[in-house]
């Protein structure tokens, strides 16, 4: 790996970081230039480490959206075992939670903000008031998202859509239209959501399945750590990966209304299970354990690594001045 990963996958433009973990200690060196998103991998592993002892270990992993490894299992040489944030069916990466769900967990952890479970508390109107409608909003990372804001243009009574940022297909925007950004919480005044990936898994999925609306997930080869314990029609309703028979599922689910809200209740609460703040946790550190478990070499700290400093314990300190004692309330 030392050899390998570097000319691979580590040249000018690579999103590569390398880490070593000994004694509870975390360092890293970035290969390539595109690492800014070592922030998101840096925090949760410090944060681990004021949690529970690490093991010693090294490894490498892969900041960008795709994965990287497509070395079939049988093939010589075999697969690298590169840690990212997101899989395919076609690719052999180790998954690790996104950066995303990640950094939402650890500000759950902190303080208020639109993370996972402030979603949870702000899911809409109930059922029975929400808008009989699909909504998505989005940019324009994907082919598909387009069609999908021309379907909308075409069935409005059934789907509302559009697209709040042009980069990939700017052309697009005089004929489709831009839309105004809407706050999330907002997207659950609506019975339906669409999920349709951008350049790779779409990283709302978790969000929109903790909301209370029944979610229209596209047929995909990306995904994320917790797919795998998702069944279709039980905690979403899956639609083709051209979106050929999404307004046909549209149509099923308003004139089955009963079993779409049950379907929309078991993904909501199959999702609030699997991205517990503490499953997170635990599912990065088996990762780490059962990574470790495999070495075959002692880990070290290679030239051109820095040590990750833990944060100064005096900038989680309270500097408020209370005006009168402090005393337990119910």
């Amino acid at each position: 790996m030392l050899d390998e990963v570097p000319k691979r996958f580590g040249d000018e433009r690579g999103a590569i970081v390398h880490y070593t973990i000994l004694n509870n200690h975390i360092y890293r060196r970035s290969l390539g230039k595109y690492t800014d998103f070592k922030m998101f991998s840096d925090e949760i592993l410090l944060s681990l480490a004021r949690k529970v002892f690490l093991p010693d270990i090294e490894f490498y992993i892969n900041l960008g959206d795709w994965p990287l490894e497509h070395r079939k299992v049988n093939e010589t040489p075999g697969p690298l075992p590169i840690i990212s944030w997101c899989g395919s069916l076609d690719s052999r990466d180790i998954i690790l939670p996104t950066y995303d769900i990640t950094h939402s967990t650890l500000e759950a952890m902190r303080g208020v903000t639109n993370d996972l479970l402030s979603i949870q508390g702000n899911t809409g109107p109930s059922w029975i008031n929400k808008t009989e409608k699909a909504f998505f909003r989005g940019r324009d990372s994907r082919e598909e998202r387009l069609q999908l804001v021309q379907l909308s243009k075409e069935n409005p009574e059934l789907l509302d859509a559009g697209i709040t940022g042009y980069f990939f297909f700017q052309e697009k925007e005089k004929e489709l239209g831009k839309a105004k950004l809407i706050g999330f919480f907002d997207f659950f005044k609506y019975k339906y959501q669409v999920n349709v990936d951008g350049t790779v898994a779409a990283y709302r999925y978790p969000y929109l399945m903790l909301g209370n609306s029944l979610v229209l997930k596209q047929d995909s080869k990306y995904y994320e750590h917790f797919y795998m314990a998702l069944k279709p029609w039980k905690h979403y309703v899956p639609i083709k990966r051209n979106l050929s028979d999404l307004l046909e599922k549209i149509k099923w689910a308003k004139e089955n209304d009963e079993e779409a809200q049950k379907i929309a209740k078991d993904g909501q609460l199959a999702a609030r299970d699997l991205l517990q703040p503490h499953r997170l946790y635990c599912y990065y550190y088996r990762v780490l354990q059962k990574y470790a478990e495999r070495q075959s070499s002692r880990p070290k700290i290679r030239d051109g690594m820095e040590l990750v400093p833990q944060p100064d314990d005096n900038t989680s300190m309270c500097q408020c001045h209370r005006e009168r004692p402090f005393r337990e309330e119910l």
